[in-house]
């Protein structure tokens, strides 16, 4: 008969994809000599800010939510005593929570930015994709984006890399899964830290997320992640912010959705192997339907299951692919997909003649 629920799951997740991809959710710690009585502070409007924060800490929220084509989902504020030495009990709590960008808007002053470049990374070890907005640090990893605008302005008022990371981090919470966070106009910044075109080709290319001013208002420049290093596993793609927001859903479905409807519940031989593939295939046909991918393949990896039988002891020498395809490899399943993404339009050529 099949596995109805998790092929039903699996459709019923990626038809949600785009609303999910709309509206980010931020994480946000503060230091402030008043601990609101409810801690940490989950922010949906501006009517959600305690009264008793700082003036200084109640912007940081404000600037978050403006977001971009849509507001962040909420802002989640862990407020710490202003003098906390490190961010433990906040990095501790946020493990234990769903959310999808950190900005720390003291993590400059602090000299805290390693420690939370490595927070980042190891949860991402342990399979919760989060990312971080942090000024002024080459990460050089997909998960850190790296603001580096020396100072912005509204009006007389001047913001510096560090106090301007959570309006970014609401830009790109509040692009929708199909946009990309280029370009995204700040119609209440007055000016900005002006630089040549080569100067800003220089910092994109170096994995640097800027604002400019571009002769009439001030906007991002192409939205980039702080990945300079690449290789064959992580290509041009995996600097593009938009991609990553993708392929970190993608990843987050597939597998939060196989432990809730698969895995424990069936027996683990070639059939239901295939009807597992046969759901996964069925929610990237519908993001390919919505323009989230353009293309995939997948398939059960046959080498990573010769592998695994080598490792038991068996002869696999005389065995042909079909045979390891269908092979019996214990709780294991061996899958392996090839994606194309579906980028946005960032660079258009367009030659004039007369």
């Amino acid at each position: 008969m099949g596995m109805p629920s998790i092929s039903i799951s699996f459709s019923e997740i990626a038809a949600t994809a785009i609303k999910r991809g709309d509206r980010g959710i931020i994480a946000m710690i503060l230091k402030d000599t008043n601990i609101p009585e409810v801690n940490p502070v989950v922010c949906v409007s501006e009517a959600d800010i305690p009264a008793n924060l700082s003036d200084d800490n109640k912007e940081q929220i404000r600037l978050a939510l403006r977001g971009y084509v849509n507001a962040p989902s909420k802002v989640i504020a862990y407020v710490l005593n202003k003098t906390a030495d490190n961010y433990k009990a906040a990095l501790d709590y946020l493990k234990t929570i769903k959310f999808n960008y950190l900005v720390v808007p003291s993590v400059g002053t602090d000299k805290k930015t390693a420690e939370i470049v490595s927070y980042v990374k190891a949860e991402r070890t342990a399979k919760k994709l989060i990312k971080a907005v942090l000024p002024n640090t080459k990460g050089d990893n997909e998960a850190i984006i790296n603001y580096t605008t020396e100072k912005t302005f509204i009006g007389d008022k001047a913001y510096t890399a560090e106090q301007f990371c959570s309006r970014i981090a609401g830009i790109i919470a509040g692009t929708p899964l199909k946009m990309s966070s280029t370009y995204a106009p700040l119609p209440e910044l007055t000016d900005c830290t002006r630089l040549t075109k080569e100067r800003m080709d220089t910092a994109v290319d170096g994995g640097e997320f800027i604002v400019w001013w571009d002769g009439e208002k001030v906007k991002t420049g192409r939205g980039v992640n702080s990945l300079t290093t690449l290789t064959p596993e992580k290509n041009t793609q995996f600097q593009k912010i938009k991609i990553m927001d993708a392929l970190d859903m993608i990843s987050d479905d597939i597998r939060r959705t196989t432990e809730d409807n698969y895995i424990g519940k069936y027996p683990n031989n070639y059939d239901n192997k295939c009807l597992l593939m046969s759901a996964i295939g069925n929610y990237f046909d519908e993001l390919m339907r919505l323009s989230v991918i353009e293309g995939y393949t997948l398939e059960i990896d046959i080498e990573a299951n010769r592998s695994f039988l080598k490792g038991r002891g068996t002869d696999v020498t005389k065995m042909s692919d079909e045979e390891i395809k269908r092979a019996n490899t214990g709780s294991n399943v061996f899958l392996k997909v090839a994606l194309t993404m579906t980028d946005a339009i960032e660079d258009v050529a367009l030659n004039i003649t007369i």
